[in-house]
């Protein structure tokens, strides 16, 4: 299958640069026996969900991790992306103790922008509010990746000074900078574990009260966690699609959410997953002969295309996605490729809001 086929026509007028008040967006309904359209409103999503039905959430947090600041050796203005969240790592200083200059360094993988050339050992720092967070590239990597070992001589920390000095990491199709505002309005109101880069979108739409009168109304919820990482988005560089391969992503599945999913199969309730972000979690996990499924935690590298065999989601909640990307073959492979994108040409003639900020979508 060609990565062409998923192709389509967007107006630039339609990508959201601003998030909706939760709760307020539009929601397109699609129907995967008869590929029918209908269009509603987020907070009309009971109307199309039943009771006994398991919805899925990914309690994913995301952090601060665009970091802005500039070279020690030029001044030059510096951007740097973190691929994942950062990791501890143990240096040895003279005679086996801890560098001070170091001590508490940590590191994560990073894209850098306008910095593809700068070599091993380039060092640089971020600042803001009076606080500093010293940084050095510690190794290169494919199409400009580099490790970026971070310290500070603060006694709070790096993982406390890059939640006070890293910025939201907006897509870059938002053309604007992030605002403070971003730092709560770009995470779920269930989120908890953090780890992303990127918020799981479709769980933006959703408010506090809108969950427990789904409850009431006999929709039980579940949470499992996917850390997004850069893989999600990786631009999709290859002809054929099954020539693609993503990222490994961290997840985890919890004893009383494998539970709450096996019970939820053998009695032939609905599974509908939040987000794209839990469909490869759900899709990744074991499931025994007898019909148990498996908790767990471990990465998965699962691309979702058409072809793949569900074995568990039964629905799905999402936004709108880039043309030629995974996230939309993962779409279609859920629903079809045809209905997909006949659904995205409706979408676009009615001002549907696309991406991240954008509206959702119910398939069903």
């Amino acid at each position: 299958m060609k990565v062409s086929d998923f192709d389509f026509e967007l107006p630039e007028t339609l990508i959201a640069q601003e998030a909706e008040e939760r709760g307020r967006s539009r929601l397109l309904v699609l129907r995967r026996d008869t590929g029918a359209v209908e269009h509603a409103m987020f907070a009309d999503l009971e109307r199309f969900l039943r009771p006994g039905d398991l919805l899925v959430l990914n309690d994913t947090r995301v952090f601060p991790g665009r970091l802005l600041g500039h070279r020690d050796s030029t001044g030059g203005a510096v951007e740097c992306l973190l691929m994942g969240y950062p990791r501890m790592v143990v240096l040895a200083g003279e005679q086996g103790s801890s560098s001070s200059l170091e001590h508490g360094a940590q590191e994560c993988d990073v894209l850098v922008r306008k910095g593809t050339k700068w070599p091993f050992g380039t060092r640089m720092t971020f600042e803001r509010d009076g606080l500093l967070l010293r940084g050095e590239f510690v190794s290169t990597h494919h199409r400009g990746r580099r490790t970026l070992r971070l310290w500070t001589d603060d006694p709070a920390g790096v993982t406390a000074l890059l939640d006070r000095i890293g910025h939201v990491p907006l897509p870059p199709y938002i053309k604007r900078e992030d605002r403070p505002a971003d730092r709560e309005r770009y995470q779920t109101v269930y989120a908890a574990a953090r780890g992303s880069i990127a918020a799981p979108t479709a769980g933006l739409h959703f408010t506090p009260e809108q969950l427990a009168a789904l409850r009431v109304a006999g929709v039980e919820q579940q949470t499992v966690t996917l850390h997004v990482g850069y893989g999600t988005f990786k631009p999709v560089r290859v002809d054929r699609v099954e020539d693609h391969q993503v990222d490994p992503e961290a997840y985890t599945v919890t004893a009383e959410a494998a539970q709450a999913l096996t019970r939820a199969r053998r009695e032939g309730r609905r599974i509908v997953a939040v987000g794209t972000t839990t469909v490869r979690v759900l899709e990744s996990l074991d499931i025994s002969p007898a019909g148990e499924v498996s908790p767990g935690a471990g990465d998965t590298r699962l691309f979702i295309h058409p072809g793949h065999q569900f074995q568990l989601v039964g629905g799905l909640i999402t936004n709108f996605h880039l043309p030629k990307s995974s996230l939309l073959m993962l779409v279609a492979a859920f629903a079809g490729r045809e209905p997909v994108l006949a659904a995205y040409r409706e979408a676009v003639a009615h001002g549907y809001r696309f991406y991240s900020y954008g509206d959702a979508m119910l398939v069903v």
